[in-house]
């Protein structure tokens, strides 16, 4: 294109057009990345809130807890890449990262303690659940979806299940008929969603539904024991291969931030991601992923971020 051309192009408007549409093609979803609609998550309102009430609902037919749970890790290595895999202690396995982490965290050294809390594990939940209210999209109400969600949440069933005062009556609340509903209360926290305000309503049976409605949502419900099963898992080779990619020589990582709101084997806090730490991550996600695979990685990264 000639400068003649390109002046007027300009003044036509034709080039900004052009980069308009090509904006709008990156901001679209790559193919076979899209959401899972499976899942279900809570949304903050302008002010920085977020509120909906769901119900976590029994352990699927043919599977007896109503929850699975999986170990991973999310971690940048010196050069820049992405370390984001689910962890085979999730199976009870030896994890490469996680005997490093334990050598690091035994060295004695304190640097070696900050290289192994940059790469220590995450611990996340999958749990089907009702929704009963949600403001933020009213079209979920009344359905059945799964949720993902951290050891905040899951301290807040904990509690329920076995609370510490004397005066407080147990709670099943995976239960359709003894069970409560859960009132999902949000707040931003130095940038990080806080769950502290969120509680149990009192027992009372779903919805009021009768038999045959509770059977009809339970039987909606999807299956967990697919989160624990091995074959989602890389095997200790690939995940050898992966983590000497990242930390190349150095067995120096950074973590974006620490929370203390997880649990880790050394009894070290585990790492989060704020809203500075999550702009550009899509970028870092497809440099970081294995040629094989980059979809599935950018997708699980999408996930970890968004957790809290």
């Amino acid at each position: 294109m000639s400068f003649a051309s390109l002046k007027k192009a300009s003044s036509k408007g034709d080039t900004f057009a052009k980069l308009t549409r090509e904006i709008d093609k990156l901001n679209q979803p790559a193919a076979g990345s899209s959401a899972d609609e499976r899942f279900w998550k809570p949304e903050m309102d302008k002010s920085g809130n977020g509120f909906a009430v769901i119900r976590f609902l029994p352990a699927p037919d043919g599977e007896e807890m109503p929850w699975a749970k999986v170990w991973s890790h999310a971690f940048k290595g010196p050069g820049g890449q992405w370390y984001i895999e689910n962890s085979l202690t999730t199976l009870g396995k030896d994890d490469p990262i996680g005997e490093m982490n334990r050598e690091l965290w035994n060295s004695g050294r304190d640097s070696d303690k900050e290289i192994a809390r940059a790469q220590k594990r995450k611990l996340s939940y999958y749990s089907n659940i009702y929704v009963v209210s949600d403001p933020a999209h009213t079209e979920n109400e009344g359905r059945v979806f799964l949720y993902k969600f951290g050891k905040k949440i899951f301290d807040k069933l904990t509690e329920a299940m076995q609370p510490a005062f004397a005066d407080e009556s147990p709670i099943d609340p995976f239960n359709f008929w003894k069970g409560a509903d859960f009132k999902l209360k949000i707040r931003k926290v130095e940038g990080y969603w806080n769950y502290d305000k969120s509680e149990f309503a009192a027992p009372s049976t779903l919805g009021n539904f009768d038999d045959d409605k509770l059977e009809g949502i339970w039987n909606q419900g999807y299956s967990l024991a697919e989160f624990e099963d091995p074959k989602n898992f890389k095997s200790y080779e690939q995940l050898t291969a992966r983590m000497n990619l990242v930390l190349g020589k150095s067995s120096t990582a950074s973590a974006p931030a620490i929370r203390e709101d997880e649990e880790e084997v050394f009894a070290a806090p585990v790492g989060g991601f704020n809203d500075a730490d999550i702009a550009g991550l899509r970028e870092s996600a497809i440099a970081s992923a294995p040629v094989e695979d980059p979809e599935d990685t950018l997708s699980y990264f999408a996930k970890l971020a968004e957790e809290d």
